[in-house]
């Protein structure tokens, strides 16, 4: 019995790691850029935003700005000057404050961030 606890208790842990990895390492940073959106009837609207958490792939910020999943994406660093293209990836709405929004780049862009991220192959 107390064998067939282990073997449960292991698989458990094992589905909650697969599910919680990331295709890299999230760190919360609160940082300003400017957020613009493609809107599908092609208008082009733009606000500034604030970073939440931030990865080599994308992140999670606040804006004004109304946007949908699915939604095309674009952020602007201002102390760098760069600009990455991604999508917007979910929406959150919490009461009367800026919306929560989950975006993706186009393709892995640490160097977008003010900070250096540990190389692809750390964790193995």
């Amino acid at each position: 019995m107390n064998q067939i606890s282990n073997s449960i208790a292991t698989v458990s842990t094992q589905e909650s790691d697969a599910r919680n990895r990331r295709r890299s390492q999230r760190v919360m940073l609160r940082f300003p850029i400017l957020v613009k959106i493609e809107r599908p009837d092609a208008r082009t609207l733009q606000a500034p935003g604030l970073t939440l958490v931030i990865n080599a792939h994308g992140g999670l910020l606040e804006t004004s700005l109304e946007v949908e999943s699915n939604w095309k994406i674009s952020l602007i660093n201002a102390q760098s000057g760069m600009t990455v293209g991604g999508r917007v990836v979910r929406v959150e709405k919490r009461g009367d404050g800026p919306l929560i929004v989950a975006f993706e780049f186009d393709q892995r862009t640490p160097q977008f961030w003010p900070i250096s991220f540990p190389p692809e192959d750390w964790g193995a």
